[in-house]
């Protein structure tokens, strides 16, 4: 999450949103009696999966490349 919201608002703000993010966790697990369960370090990426490619087309195409997408098909065992 840090690194999400540092690179496009700055360092002190993140630090701020993160810290804000863990009381309100917090706040929640408290209030509902639950124990934390870590959603996993890639749960926002798979999340917006459609956006960041969308995000990196575009980038991509506005430094001068041309892109085209297609979807791989990966098997995890």
């Amino acid at each position: 999450m840090y690194g999400r919201i540092a690179s496009r608002r700055g360092r002190s703000i993140a630090t701020v949103a993160v810290a804000r993010k863990i009381l309100e966790v917090c706040y929640y697990m408290i209030r509902d009696n639950t124990p934390y369960s870590d959603l996993g370090a890639d749960y926002f990426t798979e999340r917006n999966r459609a956006d960041i490619a969308k995000r990196s087309v575009k980038k991509l195409q506005s430094l001068g490349f041309s892109v085209t997408i297609e979807d791989t098909a990966t098997d995890i065992a």
